[in-house]
C-alpha cells in the first residue's frame, strides 16, 4: 500500500515542481516584455512630454512602480518620481531614468509614432516625439523594477529608481536634487543610468571606462559695432563683420592651442545682427556651445573665448568700454565620468553572467553629446556608472555602410529604436548590476 501511494505521489511531485520552478532571468525578462513591457513602451511612445510637463508620463511610471510594489513618491523636482524598496541590510543602490520628449515631429514610420501636438514652454504649438529614446529607459526602469521585487532572495539593501524629469532641457536632476532628494530618503551608495544609442548594435551594452558623455556651457557673446550706413563703412564699426573674424578665430583654440587627443568643441549655433541690406547694425550677437571631459579644460576653453574676442574687438579699433561681452550661463554640466573600478566591476559581472559577446567592440565615441545626470552624484560624490545599451540592428548598419540609408540620430524626428533588444538588454543588464553590488546575505 505504502509503494503504492509513493507511485502516486512522485508524478505529482515532479509536476509540482515543473510547475513552481522559477525561469532564468532572461526567460523572465523576455517574458514579462510580451506580456507587460511592450505595450508599456507603445504607451510611452505615443504620449510623449515636454521637459516638465510630464505630469501623465510620471503618473502611470509612478503607478507601475507602486504595482510592481515599491514606495512611491511624486511630485519630487516638480513632475519626479522616486520610488524606495527595501530589502534587508545592506547598500542602497540608485537607478535613473529620464522621462522627457522633445519637440519634433516625428516622421519614423513607425504604426505607433506619436502624434501628440501641445503647446511648449512659450506658448506656441509643437509636435512632440521621443526622438531620444527615453520611452526606452523609463519602460526598462519599469522592467527592473518588476523583477527586483520578484528576486527578494537574490539580493539585500535598499533600491532606489528615479523617474527624472527634464534631461533635455537640463535642469531635472538638479531640480530633484534642490528639492532635497537625498535628504528626503537617503544618499546612495552607489548610482547608474542608462541610455539606448542608435550607434550601438540592438541588445549589445557599451561600458566606457572615463567619460561617456561631455560637461556642456553655453556661452553668449555681445559684439558692439557703431552703426552706419552700409555706403559709409567708415563712418562705423562694423560688429558682423568683427562678428565673422571672431568666429573663425575661436576655431583655432581647438586647432592651435587644445592638445590633439584632447576632446573639446566651440561650435558658433548662432549668429544675430542686422535687419536690413544697407544698414551696418550697432551690435552682433553669437550664441555658442562648448563642451569638455574635465573642467579643466573647460576653464580654459572658457577663458580663451574671452580672450580671442576681446581683443579682436582691440584689433577692430574698439574702445575699451565697447569691446565684446562673454556671458556665460551659469547652468554649467559637468562631464559625466564613470567611477572605473566600480565600472570594471560591473563589466566583469556582465562578461561573467551575459556572456564576452555582450558588449558591442565596434562602438566608437565620436560626439560630445551631454547629460544632467552628473547633478545626482558630483555633490556630493557618488560612484557611478552610465553604461548604454543598443538599439539599432546589425542589418541596418550594414545596409549604411553598403550604401543604403543612413541610421538616424538620436534628436532626429526619423529617430527609431529596436525596441524589444534594446528594453530586454537594459533590464537584464541593470537587474545583473544590482544584484552584483547587493548582493543577499547568506543565511
Amino acid at each position: 500500500m505504502k509503494l503504492h501511494k509513493l507511485a502516486l505521489l512522485l508524478p505529482l511531485l515532479f509536476s509540482s515542481h515543473a510547475v513552481f520552478a522559477a525561469p532564468s532571468l532572461p526567460e523572465a525578462v523576455a517574458q514579462d516584455y510580451q506580456q507587460h513591457l511592450a505595450p508599456l513602451f507603445r504607451h510611452f511612445h505615443q504620449n510623449p512630454e515636454l521637459s516638465h510637463m510630464e505630469v501623465n508620463t510620471a503618473k502611470r511610471l509612478a503607478a507601475e512602480l507602486k504595482e510592481a510594489g515599491f514606495d512611491v513618491y511624486t511630485g519630487i523636482g516638480k513632475t519626479g518620481v522616486v520610488a524606495i524598496l527595501k530589502n534587508g541590510k545592506g547598500p542602497m543602490v540608485m537607478m535613473r531614468a529620464d522621462m522627457d520628449a522633445l519637440p519634433v515631429e516625428e516622421k519614423s514610420g513607425l504604426s505607433y509614432a506619436s502624434k501628440v501636438r501641445t503647446k511648449d514652454w512659450d506658448g506656441n504649438e509643437v509636435a512632440v516625439m521621443h526622438a531620444c529614446g527615453h520611452d526606452v529607459h523609463i519602460t526598462s526602469l519599469v522592467g527592473t523594477a518588476r523583477q527586483m521585487a520578484a528576486r527578494k532572495n537574490d539580493w539585500s539593501g535598499t533600491l532606489m529608481l528615479i523617474g527624472q524629469p527634464a534631461e533635455e532641457r537640463s535642469g531635472g536632476a538638479q531640480g530633484m536634487m534642490d528639492d532635497g532628494l537625498y535628504q528626503k530618503f537617503g544618499q546612495p551608495d552607489y548610482a547608474m543610468a542608462l541610455h539606448v544609442s542608435s550607434e550601438i548594435e540592438a541588445g549589445k551594452l557599451v561600458a566606457v571606462e572615463g567619460s561617456p558623455y561631455s560637461g556642456v556651457d553655453s556661452v553668449d557673446i555681445i559684439i558692439h559695432g557703431i552703426g552706419a550706413h552700409g555706403a559709409s563703412p567708415h563712418r562705423g564699426k562694423d560688429p558682423i563683420v568683427l562678428g565673422a573674424q571672431i568666429v573663425l578665430a575661436l576655431q583655432t583654440i581647438i586647432s592651435r592651442e587644445l592638445a590633439p587627443k584632447e576632446p573639446g568643441v566651440i561650435t558658433v549655433g548662432a549668429f544675430h545682427a542686422g535687419s536690413k541690406h544697407n544698414i551696418i547694425p550697432d551690435q552682433a550677437h553669437l550664441q555658442l556651445t562648448v563642451r569638455n571631459d574635465n573642467m579643466e579644460t573647460r576653464n580654459y576653453l572658457i577663458s580663451a573665448i574671452e580672450r580671442v574676442a576681446k581683443n579682436l574687438g582691440r584689433a577692430a579699433g574698439l574702445p575699451e568700454d565697447k569691446l565684446p561681452e562673454v556671458k556665460v550661463d551659469p547652468q554649467t554640466t559637468p562631464p559625466t565620468v564613470n567611477d572605473i573600478p566600480l565600472t570594471q566591476r560591473i563589466k566583469a559581472s556582465w562578461r561573467k553572467t551575459m556572456g564576452d559577446d555582450i558588449f558591442d567592440q565596434n562602438y566608437k565615441r565620436l560626439g560630445m553629446g551631454a547629460e544632467d545626470f552628473p547633478f545626482l552624484t558630483t555633490k556630493p560624490y557618488i560612484p557611478s556608472l552610465y553604461f548604454a545599451v543598443g538599439g539599432t540592428p546589425k542589418t541596418a548598419f550594414i545596409a549604411e555602410k553598403n550604401g543604403g540609408p543612413a541610421v538616424p540620430s538620436h534628436h532626429s524626428p526619423l529617430f527609431k529604436i529596436e525596441a524589444e533588444p534594446a528594453i530586454r538588454t537594459g533590464v537584464e543588464a541593470t537587474v545583473r548590476a544590482l544584484q552584483e553590488l547587493m548582493p543577499a546575505k547568506a543565511p
